[in-house]
Order: C-alpha cells, then structure tokens, then sequence
C-alpha cells in the first residue's frame, strides 16, 4: 500500500462521485479506479458501494476512513518537519563564545536576529577558550564559534566569517600613573609590567598581535587565563592589562580603563563552522552572520 491509494480513497469519501475525486486529484477516472481496486485487493474486499448514481462506504471502508485521515495528516507532518529542518527552520544550534564575543554584543545580536527570524530553532550558549571551540566545532560537539582570532588551532576546513574589529584599550588600577592621562600609547606602556590574556602558556597573546616583532623584555609578561584574572591583578596594581575595549564594560573596585593609542587593531572577532554542515538551522545560522567590510 502507498500513500497515494489512502489519499484516492479519501478523495473518493469525500466526494462520494468518482469523477470529482478524479478532476480534485487532476487524474483521470480510469487511474483513480485502478488505484482504489488495487488498495481493495490490499484490504481483501470492497471499501466502496458503487451504482449508478452514487458511492457509499462499506463497512470496511467506514473503518478504514479515519485512520486513512491520519495516516495522511501523520505523513504530512513529517514531510512539513524534514522541510522546516533542510529550510534551517527548525533543529539545534550549539554556540561557544570567547567573554569578548558577548562584551561587544555581537553574540545578542546575532542570536536575537536569528532567533526572530527562525523562532522554531533551539539555542545552545557554551563559554570557552578559542582553541577549544575549533576543537569542539571540528568533534561536532558545537555548530558554530566566536572568538578572537588567538591561539587557534588550524581552521583549514572550516567556514570562517569575520565578524568585527576588537579594538584595545589598558585597565590599570586607579592610582597608577598611566590612569592620570587621557589615553595610553604604546610606548607609554611598554614601561610597564603587563598582564595579557592567554588560555595556555603556549598561545598566541595579545601582546604579540599588537607587536608582531620582539619585545624587548618579555620576563615583565605575565599571562593569565581568564579575563576576569587579567582585571583583577590590574585593580591590585600588578601591571597594566592590554584588553578589548569591549571589557571596559566589566567594572571593579579600584579599576580605571584608558583608551590605547599608536597601535594596530586587536585581534579579528572570528565566528566559524563546518564546510560540510548537513544540518539547515546551522546553515541558515552562518548564512545570517554579517562579515565586517
């Protein structure tokens, strides 16, 4: 039995009149009788009653009815399910991010315009280091990573937007003495013990994006694995901290930020993904994400 016999029979309940059911489904009347006779052979005996004037259901055909309805409703359904999901209206979305992604607001922000465009599709939001987000994307334990573009391991493969520029800024604690200056150049704070982020002592830093070249002393480079570490030691006046801009934004006792002048651009705001992704809500996901000019 086919999905079609149950929907010709169906057709032909409701109509009660061959040819209508036939001109209803654009077939003719001669393949619509076929197909019913054939889903009769099927059940072993007549669903209907038919004379000259009029088609009845049979006893049989009464009970076929309404399970034929929803087997038809149930088929439909699922049809409607694996579109949604191929159209990226539906499934999962695992995201991990770096604290910065979410400092600029880029993360919201393309989460709330995805998430207003495909209502049906789940979100998921893990933090973690950048490294381990490319590790996480390649395993398919995550969909999509946001993060700067530090310490990373080999993105070949994998499907990479730029997302946003992360300007730098310096936390120092508010006695220091760079806290008495409008703004803070490079110079100024190569004079001082730094403290940069860095997940792993073996990570690209900061520090080495804003000078690619050598640093003349880097025994006054302290790394630190979280963000909230790099602040902290800056508030308790243990160096200055180079820092996203976007972290002004986190606010502790005794810390004071300077806008950092004279040097490169921070790292890129990377957000990435699988080339290959089968799955439709990550795809319409990556496809939303706007790339900086």
């Amino acid at each position: 039995m086919e999905l079609r016999h149950l929907r010709y029979f169906v057709a032909v309940a409701d109509e009660r009149h061959f040819g209508r059911a036939a001109d209803l489904l654009h077939v003719t009347q001669s393949t619509l009788s076929a197909q019913v006779q054939a889903l009769e052979r099927e059940v072993g005996g007549r669903l209907f009653s038919r004379t000259s004037r009029r088609v009845e259901l049979t006893e049989a055909g009464e009970q076929l009815l309404p399970e034929a309805r929803r087997a038809l409703a149930q088929a439909d359904r699922a049809l409607q399910t694996a579109r949604w999901s191929v159209r990226g209206e539906t499934g999962a979305v695992r995201v991990g991010f770096s604290g910065v992604a979410a400092l600029q607001g880029v993360l919201s922000e393309d989460v709330r315009g995805f998430r207003r465009a495909r209502p049906r599709v789940g979100l998921t939001l893990t933090e973690l280091p950048p490294a381990a987000q490319v590790q996480a994307v390649r395993d398919g334990a995550l969909d999509i990573g946001y993060c700067p573009d530090l310490g990373l391991a080999d993105t070949d493969g994998l499907r990479v937007v730029r997302r946003a520029l992360t300007p730098m800024s310096v936390a120092v604690r508010s006695d220091h003495e760079l806290a008495s200056l409008a703004s803070v150049t490079t110079v100024d704070v190569r004079a001082h013990d730094l403290i940069v982020f860095a997940s792993r002592e073996e990570d690209e830093t900061v520090l080495s994006r804003l000078w690619p070249g050598p640093v003349e002393d880097r025994s006054g480079v302290r790394l630190v694995a979280s963000t909230l570490g790099v602040l902290a030691l800056a508030a308790a006046g243990e160096g200055v901290a180079l820092v996203p801009t976007a972290t002004e934004r986190i606010t502790l006792p005794g810390l004071t930020y300077r806008p950092l002048r004279g040097a490169p651009p921070g790292p890129d705001l990377l957000v990435f993904g699988r080339h290959d992704e089968t799955s439709g809500a990550v795809r319409a996901y990556l496809d939303t994400v706007p790339s900086m000019p």
